[in-house]
Parts: structure tokens; C-alpha cells; sequence
């Protein structure tokens, strides 16, 4: 889901689209650490390539990750608007070989069964303290009247420490519960590039007063696992534009004066 809002800000950002000026913004600017990578891997500087899909009422950023060097690629929460995604797929020329989830809100998973049938991938992640909440996708898509989703569970359940691989890229696995009891955040070393789901965002962090989340925790998971990565690590997150670790530890209004 959405992040945390300061003051009233909440009800016309459920949706990510607040104002139209400002969905347009952000939209302009959210694909720029990919848009990098992408050019950079073109140009055969960079390894990986990646492509923002905005999917679901909620403009929830689906990303579509692949290995340069093999053409191989994963999905990352595909959130819904599956045909959109197969032609990102199609238009990327990519072979997608996983399904990879942050957390288990239904922004980023209603459409990851009917994508797993589609493409006849498994699906790794999140954390298995999100089973609650992949136990009630169909429930939890009605009180958005998202229809087709259905209830799953993913072929591997990660834990912190363990890696995810695509192509030739690993990536680590940071547990940062807070947003959610499951919510995992994807980090990549040797890029300083990290995927976090709804746990950080350009200038705010993730929602805390749905069931299971907890604002503590939140700030804990990223005062302590995400920030020490490193100020230029650069990330995407759930929606909107992302950023990168040294500029939020310095701006974020949230994380102020958590970090000495």
C-alpha cells in the first residue's frame, strides 16, 4: 500500500494520484535509476536493464529486471494489469524466469497467480509472515472492486540472508518488517541498487496503520538493515519516483532525527 502522509494528505494519495500535476511529475521522474541502467546496458557499461510498469488503481510500480549479459528477467510485484506487463515483456525481449514479491498487500500481488499461470514461472517471496495476507487476496481485492485475483502461495518463502538470482545477478535479502510482517527488500552489491517495496519512498515511508504494521518497526527495519548499505545506494520503491539512501537519511521527514 501507499506511504505515510504527512498531515492530511492521506485520502487524495490512496490512490497515487493526488492531483494530476502531480501524478504527471512523478511519473516523469520514477523511472530514473532504471532509466539509467537501462542506457548504461546498451551502451554495455552497465549489467542490468529494468522498465517501470505502472499497474492496479493504485499506479503501483511493477518492475520488470533483467541480466544484460543473458536477456533473462524477473517481475517484481506485479501488482495487476496483466497484459500490460506481458507487453512490457514482449517489447523488452527479455525470457522471464521468476516472479518476485516484497509484501503481500494486494497493490503488489493481485495479479501475480495470473501471471505465474501465464508465464509458468514460480514466484519467490515475501517473507512468510505475509501468509495472512496472501491467504485473503480475493477479500482484500473486493474492498477495491479488483476483480480476478486470486489467493496463492509462493513457490519459495525468502529470509533474510538468502539470495535471489536472475541471469547473472544475485541479490540479497533484507527482512524489514514494519510496513508488513513479511515485507523484503532486494539488494544488489555490486550495482548499489536495492528494490524496497512499500518500506522506503522519495520522502516518506510506508503506511503503518493497516493490520500488521508498525511505525517502530518500519523505522527500525530501515535505521538498521537499509541506511548502513550505504548512502549511494540508489532504489526503486513501490510508487512513485525513487531515490537513494543518502538523500532520504538527510531530507525524509520521517526518518529525521532517527539517525545521528
Amino acid at each position: 500500500m501507499r506511504a505515510a502522509s504527512p498531515a492530511s494528505a492521506w485520502p487524495e494519495r490512496r490512490n497515487c494520484n493526488q492531483k494530476e500535476v502531480t501524478k504527471t511529475a512523478w511519473r516523469g521522474a520514477k523511472n530514473q535509476h532504471c532509466g539509467r541502467m537501462t542506457n548504461e546496458a546498451q551502451n554495455k557499461t552497465a549489467p542490468a536493464g529494468a522498465l517501470i510498469i505502472p499497474v492496479s488503481p493504485f499506479q503501483q510500480n511493477c518492475t520488470l529486471l533483467w541480466c544484460e549479459a543473458t536477456k533473462r528477467a524477473v517481475v517484481i510485484d506485479p501488482g495487476g494489469d496483466v497484459p500490460n506487463i506481458l507487453a512490457a515483456i514482449e517489447r523488452a525481449k527479455v525470457t522471464v524466469d521468476q516472479i518476485w514479491i516484497t509484501h503481500g498487500h494486494i497493490d503488489h500481488v493481485g495479479g501475480a497467480a495470473e501471471l505465474r499461470d501465464a508465464l509458468k514461472v514460480p514466484i519467490e517471496g515475501p517473507h512468510l509472515a505475509d501468509k495472512y495476507l496472501l491467504d485473503n487476496v480475493v477479500a482484500s481485492g473486493a474492498n477495491f472492486g479488483m476483480v480476478g485475483v486470486r489467493n496463492f502461495a509462493p513457490d519459495r518463502w525468502l529470509s533474510e540472508g538468502e539470495q535471489v538470482k536472475v541471469g547473472e545477478l544475485a541479490f540479497d535479502i533484507y527482512h524489514c518488517p514494519g510496513h508488513s510482517p513479511g515485507s523484503v527488500v532486494f539488494f544488489n552489491k555490486d550495482m548499489r541498487f536495492a528494490i524496497v517495496g512499500d518500506v522506503l519512498f522519495n520522502g516518506s515511508v510506508g503506511r503503518t496503520d493497516l493490520p500488521g504494521g508498525d511505525h517502530a518497526t518500519l523505522i527500525r527495519s530501515i535505521n538498521e538493515k537499509l541506511l548502513p548499505l550505504g548512502d549511494d545506494i540508489g532504489f526503486i520503491c513501490g510508487h512513485g519516483p525513487g531515490s537513494n539512501f543518502g538523500h532520504e537519511r538527510r531530507t525524509n521527514p520521517f526518518l529525521d532525527g532517527e539517525l545521528s
